[in-house]
């Protein structure tokens, strides 16, 4: 038998699975509790707070978190790549915690523990202290991120900068930095894309009727009102969060393909 249809065989029997396999979970899931606890109502009318006042919160506390992360990231990895050995110890200690630690325990401690401990009151309340959770995460891993772009770029670029009396720090700021920002565009995407999604640990810590991100207005929906007792809300927040999200992944994949044929 010719290898061409050994391949078509076994594709057609892998097809045949497939068909299988949905045509089981057709026939066996329960298709009226589905739509009653994740259709409840057509998805009822919550999408006015959802998109209102979730989506548009929950795009804030990203872009704040992704900005400001952003900008530590980039002191982080300077450091890293310091002369000063103590600076470099600073760093990767940092980094090391930050990133060794869950997301939601730094939200936590940041949101309670430091505020008793050290009386303080961070600027929006427990949410606020909650976005400076974010910020400090990411700003561990996007240093990592920064960090490597920073070293790709060829050492001939600020040699050449510096031949033509350019001083450390404007090499480092005109020459090197921009270059490293074009290598890394499509792993600083997908970590905004992991940052949206962490915005969803927010609502572990509480927050007034005008700060709830997406979850935190998902889980109210699910406790009162039209759709209360069902899931509807959790299906709406989901496909909100892929509406987001996807095209996001998207984008990165086509950066990454760009990026190798650039190369």
């Amino acid at each position: 038998m010719k290898r061409s249809t050994k391949r078509r065989l076994r594709q057609g029997g892998l097809y045949a699975v497939l068909a299988a396999v949905v045509v089981l979970l057709a026939v066996t899931i329960d298709w009226q509790k589905v739509h009653d606890n994740f259709w409840a109502s057509g998805l009822g009318g919550n999408w006015h707070d959802l998109i209102v006042t979730g989506v548009k919160n929950t795009a804030v506390y990203t872009a704040v978190a992704f900005a400001l992360g952003l900008a530590l990231a980039l002191l982080l990895a300077l450091m890293k790549l310091s002369d000063v050995v103590v600076y470099r110890w600073i760093a990767t200690a940092y980094i090391e915690l930050f990133r060794g630690l869950p997301a939601l325990v730094t939200i936590l401690f940041m949101a309670f523990a430091v505020p008793i401990a050290f009386q303080w009151r961070p600027p929006g309340g427990t949410a606020g202290a909650g976005v400076v959770g974010l910020v400090l995460v990411a700003g561990a891993y996007m240093a990592e991120t920064l960090r490597a772009g920073l070293q790709a770029v060829p050492k001939g670029q600020a040699e050449a900068a510096r031949s033509l009396g350019m001083g450390p720090a404007r090499t480092l700021i005109h020459i090197v930095i921009p270059q490293a920002f074009r290598i890394i565009i499509p792993p600083l995407t997908n970590e905004f894309v992991l940052l949206i999604k962490d915005t969803s640990l927010l609502s572990i810590v509480g927050a007034t009727v005008g700060q709830r991100e997406l979850t935190n207005v998902t889980r109210d929906f699910m406790s009162s009102g039209p759709t209360a007792g069902t899931g509807t809300s959790l299906a709406q927040a989901a496909l909100l969060y892929l509406i987001i999200t996807l095209p996001l992944t998207r984008l990165v994949a086509w950066l990454e393909k760009r990026q190798q044929r650039a190369r």
